[in-house]
């Protein structure tokens, strides 16, 4: 009964466009106006034209329905033969409205588009001031933990790489349930050019079925997120042969390992015969402890004011992430209420243990351990702790090991191994306490240019505005690998 999909209001056929599923009315969600439809007539559902979400103004938040969206699905496949749309734009549509993994067919130029390669073979450069890639994400209902997550990953280069140059092929029986598919049609959302705030309802709902302990409306953990998010994207894409040959810890080949996997590599040391047992662990992150905990910290900056380690500058008593680096990696001596059995001495004898890096990751997380909880104590640590752009990690590896002696730091000889260096693209913040907070996020667009993501609001941000933020994850990209 529609003459035409436009804004009853105002006539205008963008600003989030929705129906409301009581009457023929279609009004602009942006400019409120099935807001004032709905406040007058009390009819309280509405679906986003663009991406078939229903609406519920009662609630104040979009709804999952999974009879609806096949009914969605389905209309847009009528409507899609109805127009008579070229396989080009078909496959355009197919990628932004139902998922990548479902009909996708790759981009073939037409003639005329090869004729304008030939004559155009320079690669156009995305200038400084570009804003495409910045894109802002709706909340659903206490989700701002899940888009500062997705903030971080869709700017994480080499990821960014591997999506938009089309390398996912899909593997599972059911597409539409690949979370890396729909990772593939997030990358795409974002660097369409778009501007309006995305709504990422089916990747939340694909967390919800993959990882159950993160479901329902309440407030999570961004960093548990992180975790939830790499484990399902890792099982939902192995690579092949099972990553056999794959060189990372994890023996997977598969993007996420590549990029975001670690070696750690504990050393156990028997106090009598001085024998070592190593052990390497594959990691996706490093948990670091923060001066105020109930963990006794281990110890501050070396020397005076004014030193600068690792490019980052010391006031005195300020903590610097490369303090919280060298605690972890100290040797801990683990008392005689944990003793090992010994291989060498064949008895149970007193032992330190020490962590150190045996292969670094392209993006390495470090996770600041603000939320401590115990059974006498549950409370957010707001310690500042100073972080630096650039990051070198070659104090911190197995090979540097001997460059620390009784865990005090000392500058290797061999600083200028630029494999194990580093720049910040991410940063991950909390406000507010244990119970009540919101996270947003820092990310890198260019070389110095940062935005702040707080939800559907992107705003520009000055480098002083990312160092001096209180930090809770620190997201760093390995320097030779960024393709800026």
């Amino acid at each position: 009964q529609a003459k035409s999909c436009i804004c009853h209001m105002c006539g205008a056929h963008l600003n989030r466009l929705h129906s409301c599923l009581y009457c023929v009315f279609f009004g602009c969600f942006t400019k409120k106006h099935i807001h004032e439809h709905a406040k007058t007539k009390r009819h309280n559902l509405a679906i986003d034209l663009l991406y078939g979400g229903i609406y519920c103004f009662m609630c104040q938040d979009y709804i999952y329905d999974k009879d609806m969206e096949q009914i969605a699905k389905e209309e847009q496949r009528k409507a899609w033969k109805l127009q008579a749309f070229t396989p080009t734009v078909v496959s355009h549509y197919q990628c932004t409205m139902t998922g990548i993994g479902e009909k996708y067919s790759t981009w073939e130029p037409t003639k005329r588009e090869l004729e304008l390669l030939r004559h155009n073979p320079k690669r156009r450069k995305i200038t400084t001031n570009c804003t495409i890639g910045l894109r802002g994400l709706i909340n659903l209902g206490n989700t701002c933990f899940m888009n500062c997550i997705v903030q971080a990953l869709t700017h994480t280069p080499l990821l960014r790489d591997f999506f938009l140059s089309d390398r996912h092929k899909c593997e599972m029986q059911s597409p539409s349930s690949c979370l890396v598919c729909e990772m593939s049609t997030l990358f795409q959302e974002f660097y369409s050019g778009h501007r309006s705030p995305h709504i990422p309802y089916r990747l939340l709902h694909l967390v919800w079925t993959h990882a159950r302990h993160l479901a329902g409306y309440e407030q999570q953990d961004a960093h548990e997120f992180l975790i939830a998010a790499l484990d399902v994207l890792h099982r939902h894409c192995k690579g092949d042969d099972n990553g056999k040959k794959a060189n990372n810890p994890n023996h997977c080949n598969c993007i996420i390992d590549q990029i975001f996997t670690g070696g750690l590599q504990s050393d156990v040391t028997c106090q009598v015969c001085h024998g070592v047992s190593t052990t390497i662990d594959p990691f996706w992150d490093i948990s670091l402890d923060l001066p105020g905990s109930s963990t006794p910290f281990w110890p501050l900056s070396p020397g005076s004011d004014g030193n600068v380690v690792n490019g980052e500058s010391h006031v005195s008593g300020t903590t610097t992430l490369t303090d919280c680096l060298r605690r972890f990696t100290r040797p801990e001596h683990l008392g005689s209420s944990a003793k090992i059995k010994c291989s060498g001495c064949h008895s149970y004898q007193e032992s330190t243990k020490q962590l150190t890096m045996k292969k670094l990751p392209i993006v390495a997380c470090f996770h600041l351990k603000r939320f401590e909880h115990s059974a006498k104590l549950r409370r957010k640590i707001t310690t500042y702790v100073s972080f630096p752009l650039e990051l070198d990690m070659t104090p911190f590896m197995a090979s540097s090991k001997e460059s620390r002696m009784n865990g005090q730091y000392q500058q290797p000889t061999d600083s200028l191994n630029n494999d194990n260096k580093y720049s910040l693209f991410a940063v991950v913040n909390h406000q507010g306490t244990l119970e009540s907070g919101h996270y947003t996020s820092f990310i890198r667009q260019h070389k110095d240019q940062w935005f702040k993501c707080d939800d559907a609001i992107i705003t520009k941000a000055s480098i002083k505005d990312v160092l001096d933020s209180e930090g809770y994850l620190l997201f760093y990209h390995k320097q030779f690998l960024e393709y800026e």
